[in-house]
């Protein structure tokens, strides 16, 4: 039975579903979800992340958790976090030039947070060699150390809820099968108080997105920072306030349907790094920062230079794209910004300010 099939049986049954209910189904539904079932990372995949364009992204990565972690008195035992690694490319890139800091593989309980099995045997075999192990969620990071932590294209994937301003309340955007397919559809409006301070910036019909899986994350993960120390890297696509319906199915690198065939295709939303920020206190927040600038700011052009030395032809030319690709403002330099999570007596990440 497909996963349409059974979605439309939900619906019979219970009524129409949320747009959290449906992304939380076509992505991680365990025999039927995009990421339970596919390969979906590199040019064979329906997209490519940054940690897959070059390795200088893991890199520097890691060498700005390094001086961070250094920053703070290097302590002897730490967690060091990754949200969806994806294949493991971009850990195993931080990790090797993390290297050459004194210490800090060796103090790194390393930690992913993953919950697909597909995805965690593919991690294994790229992190060969090192200890690693895997949670289902933040909640089951370990609790006695300082925490560092990366999260690139994570949270854009988590499922959201979209409401549209009607008057003075919101009706809530839901996917029902009044004719036998799958389509969208609108609640009755009602009162939203978690919304009340966007009826300020916003006018009937205008969109806003809700995440509370990243609420809850973003809360966890800012406790532990503020009272045990460390820092966390969000990179994502989005911008400080989110307004308009974002939401996208990626296939075959290209844009998809939403409705069709879910399970078949990748499903995101703009990341509202405004709300990220707010649900991370008591921790610090960083300026949210060009993913473009970030990098510059850590050597990214003297680290491509260095490399370009031992390339030509073809290789050259790939690794002189992968550089503009990564920091362009006309690629992913602008499109994608960084945020950086720490305690407010330390210093913000490398690369960050305030």
């Amino acid at each position: 039975m497909s996963l349409e099939t059974l979605l439309k049986e939900r619906i019979a049954a219970s009524g129409p579903l949320t747009v959290a209910d449906y992304m939380a189904e076509a992505l991680l539904n365990p025999d039927h979800g995009y990421y339970t079932t596919r390969a979906p990372f590199g040019a064979k995949g329906d997209f490519t992340t940054a940690p897959e364009i070059s390795q200088m992204f893991g890199e520097l990565i890691g060498l700005c958790l390094a001086q961070s972690w250094m920053d703070q008195g290097a302590p002897a035992r730490f967690t060091l976090a990754e949200f969806g690694p994806g294949r493991g490319t971009l850990m195993a890139d931080a990790l090797r030039a993390a290297a050459r800091v004194p210490g800090f593989v060796t103090a790194a309980d390393i930690v992913l947070v993953e919950a697909s099995p597909r995805l965690r045997k593919v991690q294994a075999d790229t992190l060969d060699g090192h200890d690693v192990r895997w949670v289902d969620g933040a909640a089951e990071l370990p609790l006695d150390a300082p925490l560092w932590c990366i999260a690139n294209e994570f949270f854009d994937a988590l499922p959201i809820r979209q409401f549209v301003r009607d008057a003075d309340g919101w009706r809530e955007r839901c996917i029902g099968a009044p004719d036998g397919a799958l389509s969208f559809g609108l609640s009755p409006r009602g009162e939203q108080p978690q919304l009340n301070h966007r009826l300020e910036d916003t006018q009937d019909g205008d969109v806003v997105e809700t995440c509370p899986a990243a609420h809850a994350i973003l809360s966890e993960l800012g406790h532990r920072i503020a009272d045990q120390g460390g820092a966390a890297l969000i990179i994502d696509y989005g911008d400080w306030r989110a307004l308009g319906d974002t939401l996208q199915a990626v296939k075959d690198h290209d844009r998809a349907d939403l409705l069709d065939m879910p399970g078949t295709a990748d499903i995101t939303a703009h990341v509202d790094f405004e709300a990220l920020a707010q649900a991370a206190a008591p921790a610090a927040h960083t300026r949210l920062t060009p993913q473009g600038v970030f990098l510059e700011r850590l050597g990214m052009t003297a680290r491509a230079q260095a490399l370009a030395k031992r390339l030509e032809g073809a290789a050259l030319e790939t690794h002189v794209a992968a550089h503009r690709r990564l920091t362009h403002p006309d690629e992913m330099g602008n499109l994608f910004k960084v945020l950086g999570l720490f305690p407010a007596s330390s210093a913000p990440p490398p690369g960050l300010s305030t």
